[in-house]
This record gives C-alpha cells, structure tokens and sequence, in this order.
C-alpha cells in the first residue's frame, strides 16, 4: 500500500459559509446573510408569514393558470352562488362573477400596490432623513417641520385627500399613499444619520476630500438600509389595509377591477344574506396582512443590531 496521505475533502458550501474566519470581503457578506437566513429559518411564525407570501406571489404571476374562470365575465344566471357550488370554489357575486377568480387577479393589484409604495416611500423618506440629519441646522429644521405636518394627519385621511384631489384610479392611490407614508422612514433615517455622521470614520472620509453627497451616499445609506427594511415589512399591511380602504370607497382600483377592497364594498350590500362576497375578500386582506406583520417582526429580529447583540 502507497504511504501517501489521504487529501482532505474539500469544504462544502455549508461549511464555507459557517467558517469563522473568512478569507474575502464576498465570504464574510455571504456568511452574514446566510447567519440571518438561519435565524429567521428558526422562526416558525415568520416562516408561515413568508410561505404565505410566496404563495401569493406565485398565484398573481401565474393568475391565469389559477383562475377558473374569467375575471370580468358575468353570468346573471349564476349570481350570488354559495361557496362549494360546481365550477366556483368561493362561490360568485352580485353579477355571477367567480370570487375565486377575482381574489386571484386582485393579489396582482394589491402587489402592484405594495411594491410601488415600497420603492417611492422609504427612498423619499431616505432622501429627506439623511440630508436633514446630515447637513443639520436650518436645513434640519425645515426639513423636520414639513415631515411634523405630515405626521400630524391620519395616513388614510391624507390619502383621501390627495386622491380627492388627484382623481379615482390605482396609479393615483399609489402617489397618494406614497405621499403619506414616507415621513416615518425620514425620522428613522435622520435618528440613524445623526449617531453616523459625528463617527472617526466619516471623519477620515471628509480628510480625504469626499464632499456631502458621496458622504450621504455611499457611507450614510447603506448604514441606514436595515432600519429601513425592517420599517418597510412592518408597514406593508398599513399599506394593504389604507389601499383597501380607498377601494372600499371606490377612490381605489376602478370597476371592474378586482380589487379586495372594493369586492367586500360591493358585498357589504349581501352580507347578511350571501356573507360570502363580502367575507372572502376580507379574509385575504386579513390573511395578506398577517402575512407582512409575522414576516416582519422575524426579519426584525435578524436585522436589529440591538437585537443581534443579545
């Protein structure tokens, strides 16, 4: 037999990302999300929000292959079905349209919805904290006065507001509760900018001749993201919740889109009698809802650095 040593297998994916001393800036970044995929992986509650989450989002990509029926057909002789009925798993509505169909097309809106606010809103909100926490003084307090304003209204009455003032329709509903969402994500940016900007680090930075903006954004918005994220996930079922609310009172989505908030406004007129039109739709804004705040407290939990520390 050969006296030449055995080669040492070489480490798996699962062990390159669990090692503790990591040899490039990629493994250390890749060893962090993979720590905080763990944790939150342990989270049951925020597991069942994300499995919820993904379902949803796979049914509105894949709509038309879910859908039974055609969304926007009406057949006045199958009106007011109950659910179980052959051919309507949730039954029908006032006008003999599939609810099933029509939850499905409505995740698309609602996730249109979400994901727009979710771009504008906290990227506005950044824009106004770091430069306010930044630059201080008067640009501080002007800054801090417009976001009070703001603040000082209920988002759904300012969101009427704007629509009232816009006009009807889902493009319009999501400036309008972009307009109203951003001032929380600006007062968590500008709390974030201000325990930054004094720090040895940003101080070496200026030394080397970078200006304010470079400073803001590429040393200021990156420390200012995980708040945000965590902001951001906890606030999707405002967000849900204030867009159904202004489709239950036809500001939203138009007829006859479907839309879950004006479903269960349409079926509020049946809810003693055929509870299920109304019923349904609102069960799928609960459930989306719920979905967004368990999810949301688990990324949290991995995000917080308060909470990592423990």
């Amino acid at each position: 037999m050969s006296d030449r040593p055995t080669p040492s297998p070489r480490p798996g994916l699962r062990a390159w990302l669990l090692s503790d001393a990591p040899s490039s800036r990629r493994q250390a970044r890749a060893a962090a999300w993979y720590a905080g995929w763990l944790k939150l992986r342990a989270n049951t509650l925020a597991m069942a929000g994300l499995v919820v989450l993904v379902l949803l989002i796979a049914m509105a990509l894949f709509a038309p292959l879910v859908a039974t029926q055609d969304p926007f057909v009406q057949d006045l002789g199958a009106r007011l079905l109950p659910p179980g009925t052959d051919g309507h798993l949730f039954g029908t509505d006032s006008l003999g349209r599939d609810i099933w169909s029509r939850l499905v097309y409505g995740a698309r809106i609602s996730l249109y919805i979400v994901a727009l606010v979710a771009l504008v809103a906290p990227l506005l909100g950044l824009i106004i904290g770091t430069v306010a926490g930044y630059m201080g003084g008067i640009v501080d307090v002007v800054l801090m006065r417009f976001t009070d304003i703001f603040l000082a209204f209920p988002r759904l009455i300012l969101a009427l507001a704007f629509v009232a003032a816009l006009g009807a329709g889902i493009e319009n509903a999501v400036l309008a509760i972009s307009l109203t969402a951003w001032p929380p994500y600006a007062r968590i940016a500008r709390a974030e900018t201000l325990t930054i900007r004094n720090s040895d680090f940003i101080h070496a930075i200026k030394l080397q001749g970078a200006g304010p903006i470079r400073i803001i954004t590429r040393h200021v918005w990156p420390l200012c993201i995980s708040s945000l994220v965590i902001r951001v996930t906890l606030d999707m079922a405002g967000i849900i919740l204030t867009a159904a609310g202004l489709g239950f009172l036809g500001l939203g989505a138009q007829p006859p889109s479907p839309e879950w908030g004006a479903m269960v406004s349409e079926g509020r007129k049946y809810i003693l009698d055929h509870w299920w039109v109304a019923t349904i739709p609102g069960l799928a804004i609960f459930t989306i809802s719920l979905a967004f705040n368990l999810l949301g407290d688990g990324l949290r939990d991995v995000l917080d650095p308060k909470e990592a520390g423990k």
